[in-house]
């Protein structure tokens, strides 16, 4: 038995901690894809072959433009994503170009993606380059067929994009090429473009050519005869660590290599958009009538319905609350110190106001995307942003309340000897009280529905199932974040008018 001894301890511990290809975990793979659905489809299809190659995936979806999945990839926050050839060149390595590089194939392309640590795959097969669309109709009728036909219609107004307003290879570059004279340009999400030209409100919009609401909708896509829009050839944009960390989920991706045609993807987004068939299911549809696979299927019936919309709720319920109640609480801890210095020296106190001022005016959208490269993708940029955003109001309104109790008053107190501290403590901040709380509580109120635009970089809350409403034009999902972001923010009015009549002297509330 002895003998034995040392032989069963080996056993033992093999068995306890086994083999370590047994105990190794999934790699853990991020993808994203973009606000549109074409984007979405693409990303749940990458997210779905990784599953397949062994990865515990997490889809990032509907992550706004894109700078803000390029950052994301550069970052590390997501592992891979689907770009094209045109934006490839003209946005993301414009900087490489304007510094000398020269880049002109897809070779090249991939070459420079290389020194930035990301791979670039083959073509997944369609081209899905931008254009100019409007109603066949309404082109019929002014005998408009190419974009150079513009230059006799200046009266014709135009509802594009943000990002196809201000990127390298959109609208400023290609009115210049043309010589366009049109001025009433609107920017709005590409989904509801396709509103305004079915109600003619407006009358072009930039399209993909791989839209379903091309043919939908009887649009005309109007030649490019001076050439000015490159090839938009779908790639896989993958960072090179993946590939060494978790080289058979790397593998399976690189599958969609030349495996979805033009006619292919349009059909594919015309079963999300027309259809209304979920995104994740005609990923799986196609990959496994493509590749013979076994992926699943997400439950569509009644009480499958029901149950994803109560996940949802309380998913983004959670994540809502959270951003608000941390963003504002910080908000609170630095503003209201930095009221009462300004409230103590009027020359700092012009420069903190006018700083918090600014702040306050800067774009949403552009404060989010400078937070992701300190911050990456999730609910903390999302925060500082929310952060940033609340402490003008708070600022301001601590500095009034203290700047407006009477001279008399505080006469009185330093007559009494109360120092600095124990005046502040004891007559400043509790007469300046109500103040200070209306200015919290409109820093709250503009969090709730600043907070939805955090869906944009991957933070969740409200803003989710309002950007997916949008991109599907479904009224009721836009309502499952709408409606619940409006009792909230009664909630918070509701919350502070009552901690208003427990905190503030019966003699200076709010009649």
């Amino acid at each position: 038995m002895t003998n034995r001894l040392p032989i069963l301890i080996a056993l033992a511990l093999l068995c306890c901690f086994g083999s370590p290809s047994v105990a190794q975990e999934k790699p853990k793979v991020r993808v994203g894809s973009k606000s549109f659905t074409e984007s979405v489809i693409l990303g749940d299809l990458l997210a779905h072959l990784a599953a397949d190659g062994g990865a515990e995936v997490e889809h990032r979806s509907e992550l706004g433009g894109t700078q803000v999945l390029w950052k994301a990839l550069v970052a590390g926050d997501i592992d891979a994503y689907v770009d094209y050839t045109g934006t490839i060149r003209e946005e993301l390595l414009a900087e490489a170009i304007r510094q000398g590089t020269e880049i002109r194939s897809e070779a090249d392309m991939r070459a420079a993606m290389a020194k930035m640590h990301v791979t670039m795959s083959e073509r997944i097969g369609f081209n899905n380059t931008y254009a100019l669309g409007m109603r066949d109709d309404i082109a019929s009728k002014l005998n408009i067929s190419k974009i150079s036909d513009l230059r006799d219609h200046p009266t014709l107004e135009l509802g594009i994009s943000d990002e196809f307003m201000e990127r390298n290879d959109g609208w400023q570059k290609l009115a210049a090429k043309y010589r366009l004279p049109q001025k009433k340009i609107s920017t709005m999400d590409h989904n509801l473009a396709y509103r305004g030209l079915q109600h003619d409100a407006i009358q072009i919009t930039d399209v993909y050519t791989t839209d379903a609401e091309i043919e939908y909708y009887h649009l005309r896509v109007l030649e490019d005869d001076a050439g000015f829009f490159p090839t938009y050839y779908a790639m896989i944009l993958m960072r090179d660590d993946l590939a060494e960390r978790a080289p058979k989920v790397a593998q399976s991706i690189l599958k969609l290599e030349n495996a979805i045609d033009s006619k292919a993807m349009a059909s594919l987004t015309a079963r999300v958009r027309l259809d209304r068939k979920l995104e994740t299911n005609v990923a799986a549809q196609f990959l496994n009538e493509k590749f013979s696979l076994n992926i699943p299927y997400v439950a569509i019936g009644l009480g499958a319905q029901w149950q994803r919309f109560l996940a949802r709720l309380t998913r983004t319920t959670l994540e809502h609350m959270f951003l608000v109640v941390v963003s504002l609480g910080l908000a609170i801890v630095v503003a209201i110190p930095l009221g009462i210095l300004a409230a103590r020296n009027e020359t700092f106190g012009q420069s903190i106001l006018g700083v918090v001022g600014v702040i306050q005016t800067l774009p949403s959208m552009a404060l989010l995307v400078f937070m992701i490269p300190l911050f990456g993708l999730g609910p903390l940029p999302a925060i500082a942003a929310l952060f940033f955003y609340s402490l003008l109001p708070i600022v301001r309104n601590t500095y009034a309340g203290i700047t407006q109790i009477p001279k008399a008053t505080i006469e009185s107190a330093d007559v009494l000897g109360l120092g600095t501290g124990a005046r502040l403590r004891l007559v400043e901040l509790p007469l300046a009280l109500p103040s200070i709380l209306a200015g919290i509580k409109t820093a709250a109120v503009i969090n709730v529905g600043t907070a939805t635009i955090g869906a944009l970089i991957g933070a969740g809350g409200y803003g989710a199932p309002i950007l997916t409403g949008i991109r599907l034009s479904s009224i009721p999902l836009i309502l499952q974040g709408a409606v619940p972001a409006a009792i909230l923010a009664l909630f918070v009015q509701f919350g502070f008018a009552r901690l208003e009549r427990k905190c503030v002297s019966p003699g200076l509330q709010s009649r």
